[in-house]
């Protein structure tokens, strides 16, 4: 297969692919981008760190499914490419070694860089000998006093290793005896100690030096092996209404995820990855840690990279600017940046918000002015994921607090962030708000506020539907697009929405939106099949993150198969492949990683002129569709249209970040000789004259 693929044949079957090696080739693309010579050197730095800590989720959710599968269901075969739990098992665990060396070769490289500008990372094992006694002296000042060591025997017989954590372990002889040594770091402890001395800055991974002065953890023995270990336990769980209606949590769903929540860590080991170690002291650890052989990795580089985030502050202001991406702060557009009266705005037209070009402010203090305005009666909310400290909660609390009724449909199953929304349901439920935690079996993954004023005309509604979530860290770093509107359909729509899912009701239709897991499928469907009566004159166009449900991918072939031309953008996971002769010829399949995270989703069906538009929080994966609460909303505005088909045509023509998918799954450059277009690029520049 090409170098640029990384789905091995047995992983596509006609045009299905398996959706776990799709996953892997997104995050090989994420890893392309720090040797892309086209970003600053900090910024691939950062993307090296990206592709690591996304492997990390990915082993612990998707394989640790995968493992959970193995025990429930061991015959049961995923539905596009035929293969069982354990195949997909062993397709992964087959290509983790290659990732792992791209990933060293990676860091190798942009190690050399940061020394041709003046910082050396170090291997201790690189000290010279004027450096190793500044190194001893940061050990002992810096390290030590944050080790805790254990020699295992029999008064010390059980060790816990925590996920994502490293460790060294020691094999060890005194007297004869020969025993096994554990230690760890406080998570206190520095990440990178700086050695003194020369023009350059020298710096040393602290787990480097807890490693080369093992000796010194463990006196009194003799030091036969040492090695550093990391492992990474299953954290996938389930959590459903029927295990709520227990006397053990009290009818309360937030107990049940407490309790799931705190039970992750204790999930069973599912990849142990070590420096180079004996075979004694790997059987010594394969019996300690539970673990499979298969499940084995011996890293070169880092076990993660979190600390290149942080490189920045090496180098002075000069030199770091040129390292990173211009700076840019999201403006507000011009129309808005002048008005205190936002609800005034947004009566008189609608607005839309492209993140991160854009500013979250305008919504921001849109709610803030909601919350002391006194037309206004109520403000409803769904809830995924939040920044922390974040200017949604409290201005939601200042509305409950002037006497408005406040509705949180707090999603506690958001995965790695369920503390956060715990702690944040319980802020919202002290200020007086009505906060519930979605529907049934349901998460709720919409995004929608709405807000309900009464004046001498009536009852009238403000409703804000988006792609993203209502987080002010994450809205400055995804690609999201916002509508907010005062039309009284949608406004009436949105308010029907909160009072069913108050009353458990999710099988409702809507006169404008698409809600999962009701009318969305049924809806987008409908849309792909007037396509399809058109043949040739018919066109689809989409962008959005996933694409493994297999009833939408049998769709979009059938409207190949029509003649429709099908542009897809489809940032990570795709099962879909383009090219197949006789079944997705008039397909095109591109994925973006850029600067910024693709996130924004849109649905485009009509040609050019007769275009009918919505924007979602939904990919089209089965999860989302009949699993999960989502909304996508029609684009009724004409202006707000045309801004949306500009973006959505800007993705489509990148010949810079984006690339394109062939036939047998592996990615490529786009080959276009046209004037280069970095979409994200060209959308920052637009955003300042809007």
């Amino acid at each position: 297969m090409p170098k640029n693929a990384i789905v091995p044949p047995q992983g596509i079957k006609g045009p299905y692919m398996n959706r776990e090696l799709s996953w892997l080739a997104f995050d090989k693309r994420v890893l392309d981008q720090a040797m892309d010579l086209t970003n600053p050197l900090l910024e691939r730095c950062k993307f090296l760190s990206i592709f690591t800590s996304n492997l990390d989720e990915f082993i612990q959710v998707r394989l640790g499914t995968m493992q959970n599968q193995m025990e429930k269901d061991p015959g049961e075969r995923e539905n596009k490419t035929g293969l069982t739990a354990k195949e997909q098992t062993d397709l992964v665990l087959s290509l983790l070694p290659s990732l792992y060396k791209l990933s060293n070769e990676t860091w190798r490289f942009l190690r050399t860089e940061l020394y041709d500008k003046g910082v050396d990372i170090m291997r201790a094992k690189d000290l010279s000998e004027r450096q190793k006694p500044a190194a001893m002296e940061a050990f002992e000042k810096e390290i030590l006093p944050r080790v805790n060591p254990m020699v295992l025997d029999t008064k010390h017989p059980l060790y816990r290793f925590e996920n994502l954590r490293t460790y060294l372990v020691v094999s060890l002889e005194r007297k004869g005896r020969q025993l096994f040594g554990v230690a760890s770091m406080h998570l206190t402890t520095p990440r990178l100690i700086h050695i003194p001395g020369g023009k350059k800055k020298h710096l040393v991974l602290s787990e480097e030096l807890l490693s080369a002065y093992a000796d010194k953890v463990f006196p009194g023995f003799t030091l036969k092996e040492k090695a550093l270990i990391r492992v990474t336990r299953n954290a996938d769980f389930d959590a459903s209404i029927e295990d709520a209606e227990d006397d053990e949590f009290g009818f309360d769903f937030s107990r049940l995820i407490q309790t799931r929540v705190e039970g992750r860590t204790k999930g069973d080991v599912i990849r142990l990855e070590t420096t180079a170690l004996s075979e004694a002291l790997k059987s010594f650890l394969l019996k300690t840690v539970g673990v499979k052989r298969s499940h084995v990795f011996q890293v070169q580089g880092c076990f993660d990279y979190k600390f290149m985030f942080r490189l920045g502050d090496e180098f002075d202001y000069e030199t770091v600017s040129a390292m990173r991406f211009p700076a840019y702060k999201p403006v507000t557009p011009r129309a808005l940046a002048s008005t205190n009266d936002l609800i005034a705005e947004v009566k008189h037209r609608d607005i839309f918000l492209a993140y991160p070009y854009q500013s979250m402010d305008v919504l921001l203090r849109l709610l803030e002015q909601a919350a002391g305005d006194q037309r206004v009666t109520s403000i409803k909310i769904t809830i995924y994921r939040l920044a922390s400290r974040s200017r949604i909660v409290e201005a939601l609390r200042k509305a409950a607090e002037n006497g408005k009724e406040v509705v949180a449909v707090m999603e506690l199953a958001a995965r790695f962030d369920e503390e956060n929304n715990l702690y944040n349901a319980d802020m919202l439920r002290d200020a007086g708000c009505t906060v519930f935690y979605g529907v049934e079996d349901y998460k709720v993954h919409s995004k929608i506020i709405s807000i309900t004023l009464e004046d001498e005309d009536g009852i009238h509604y403000i409703t804000h539907l988006g792609t993203g979530n209502y987080n002010e860290s994450t809205a400055k770093q995804y690609t999201d697009l916002n509508l907010i509107t005062a039309d009284q359909e949608i406004g009436e729509d949105g308010a029907a929405f909160f009072r069913n899912l108050a009353t458990l009701n999710v099988e409702c239709s809507y006169k404008r939106l698409l809600v999962a897991p009701y009318s969305l499928e049924p809806g987008l469907m409908k849309e792909i099949d007037a396509e399809i009566a058109k043949g040739k004159e018919g066109v689809i166009r989409a962008k959005f993150n996933s694409l493994t449900d297999k009833e939408s991918m049998d769709k979009l072939i059938e409207a190949s198969q029509a003649g429709v031309s099908v542009s897809l953008v489809v940032r990570g996971i795709c099962c879909l492949v383009p090219g197949v002769p006789g079944l997705t010829e008039n397909i095109t399949v591109t994925s973006i990683v850029g600067r910024f995270l693709e996130h924004s989703r849109i649905y485009c069906f009509g040609k050019e002129g007769e275009e009918r538009v919505y924007i979602s929080s939904a990919d089209l994966m089965t999860r989302n569709l009949q699993k999960r609460v989502e909304i996508a909303t029609p684009i009724l505005d004409p202006q707000v249209k045309k801004r949306v088909l500009h973006i959505l045509s800007l993705v489509e023509g990148d010949n810079v970040k984006a690339r394109r998918m062939g036939s047998n799954g592996g990615y490529s450059k786009v080959k276009d000789f046209a004037k280069a277009l970095n979409s994200q690029e060209e959308c920052l520049r637009e955003a300042l004259s809007l």
